[in-house]
C-alpha cells in the first residue's frame, strides 16, 4: 500500500538530517563497527548500510572522482576517507541560532501571517535550544508605525470597513477614503492593506506607513464578488505600456536606479554615463523623483518632464534669492536645468 505523501516527505526529511549528522559522526570514530554505529544512531544495521550506500553518490558539484564522499570498509568496520566538506554536526552556531530567532520574531510581527501559532511554536523551540542566546538584547521592529499595522490587522481579522486618511506619493496628495479590507501582506519589507476602495471603485493597495489616520466603522467590510486580489509575484508596481516612459542620463553614482526600479532599457552612453528608460505612474511622481536624485541625472525625454523639472528647480533657486544677491550655485539644480 502506498504511504500518504506527508509521511513520505517526513521520512525523507528525517533521512536527510541523519545523513548530514552521519559524516561528522563517522569522522570522529574511524574504524567503528557498523553495529555499534547503528546502536548509537538509533537505526537498524540495514538502515545504516542503506544510508552508507547513499553517501557514495553524495558530494560536491561535478560529482566525479574527488568530488564525492568516500569510505573504506574493513569487514564490518567503516572509515570516512573523504568528507566533501560535510565535516561538522548539524547543529546551529550561535550566529545561526540568533539569525533564526530574529527572523522568526520578525515573521511573528508581520501582518497577514496565516498561521501565527506555528511560527510562535517554532520560535519557542529555537529559543529553548539557543538557551541564554535567545535573551540577547535584540529588538525586532517592522518599518513604519507598528501600532498602525496592528490596528489594520485587527480590523481585517474582525472584517470591518475602515475610513482612512491616505497620502498618495505618486500624486503628492492626501485624501479621505472608505475601504473594505481584504488582507494584510508584506511586500519588499513594507506592510500593506489590500482593500476595495469605494472612492476608486476598485481594489487598491495602501501602504500602512502612509495611512495618517484610521477609523474602524461599525459596519462589515464588503468586497464585491468581482474584485480580485493583486498579483504581487513581481512586486507592487507593475509597469505597463499605457504608463508614461521617461529616459534619464545618469552617472556612475546613480546606477542603483537600474537595480531598484524595473527598467525597459539600459544603454551605455558617453564615458561613465548610462541612458535609462523606465515606466512611471505619472510625470508628477517622476518630477519629484528626478529632483531628489542630484547632479548626476539629466532628463532626456519626454520634453514635458524636462521642462517641469527645470521650472521647479528655477523656482527653488528664486526662493533662496534675496534682493541684490546672486542665487547660490546649487550643482543639483544646475544639472536638472540644463
Amino acid at each position: 500500500m502506498t504511504r500518504p505523501a506527508p509521511r513520505a516527505g517526513r521520512a525523507s526529511a528525517d533521512r536527510l538530517a541523519r545523513l548530514l549528522n552521519l559524516v561528522p559522526y563517522l569522522l570522529a570514530r574511524p574504524g567503528i563497527e557498523i553495529a555499534e554505529a547503528a546502536s548509537d544512531l538509533g537505526v537498524t544495521e540495514k538502515q545504516l548500510r542503506e544510508d552508507l550506500e547513499l553517501l557514495w553518490v553524495c558530494g560536491l558539484p561535478g560529482y566525479g572522482p574527488g568530488d564525492l564522499i568516500d569510505m573504506a570498509f574493513d569487514g564490518d568496520r567503516v572509515t570516512i576517507t573523504y568528507d566533501a566538506g560535510i565535516d561538522r554536526p548539524l547543529r546551529l552556531t550561535p550566529d545561526e541560532a540568533l539569525a533564526l530567532v530574529v527572523a522568526l520574531r520578525m515573521l511573528a510581527e508581520t501582518p497577514g501571517v496565516a498561521n501565527r501559532e506555528a511560527v510562535e511554536r517554532a520560535l519557542a523551540k529555537i529559543e529553548s535550544a539557543a538557551g541564554d542566546l535567545a535573551g540577547a538584547p535584540v529588538e525586532v521592529r517592522l518599518p513604519g508605525d507598528p501600532q498602525r499595522a496592528q490596528q489594520l490587522r485587527a480590523a481585517v481579522e474582525r472584517g470591518r470597513a475602515l475610513r482612512i486618511t491616505y497620502y498618495t506619493a505618486a500624486r503628492d496628495e492626501t485624501t479621505e477614503r472608505t475601504i473594505d479590507p481584504l488582507r494584510m501582506l508584506m511586500v519588499g519589507g513594507r506592510a500593506y492593506v489590500e482593500a476595495w476602495c469605494r472612492r476608486a471603485e476598485g481594489m487598491r493597495l495602501f501602504r500602512a506607513d502612509r495611512i495618517d489616520a484610521v477609523t474602524e466603522l461599525d459596519e462589515p467590510a464588503v468586497v464585491p464578488p468581482q474584485a480580485r486580489p493583486h498579483d504581487l509575484s513581481d512586486g507592487v508596481f507593475r509597469p505597463s505600456p499605457d504608463l508614461p516612459l521617461i529616459t534619464l542620463r545618469i552617472g556612475r553614482g546613480e546606477r542603483w536606479i537600474t537595480e531598484y526600479y524595473p527598467c525597459e532599457r539600459v544603454e551605455a552612453g558617453d564615458g561613465d554615463e548610462w541612458l535609462v528608460s523606465l515606466r512611471v505612474t505619472d510625470l508628477g511622481w517622476a518630477r519629484r523623483f528626478v529632483l531628489g536624485l542630484g547632479p548626476d541625472v539629466t532628463v532626456v525625454a519626454p520634453a514635458e518632464l524636462a521642462e517641469q523639472v527645470r521650472a521647479q528647480a528655477v523656482a527653488a533657486l528664486e526662493a533662496y534669492a534675496t534682493p541684490g544677491a546672486t542665487p547660490p550655485a546649487d550643482p543639483a539644480v544646475a544639472a536638472v536645468t540644463q
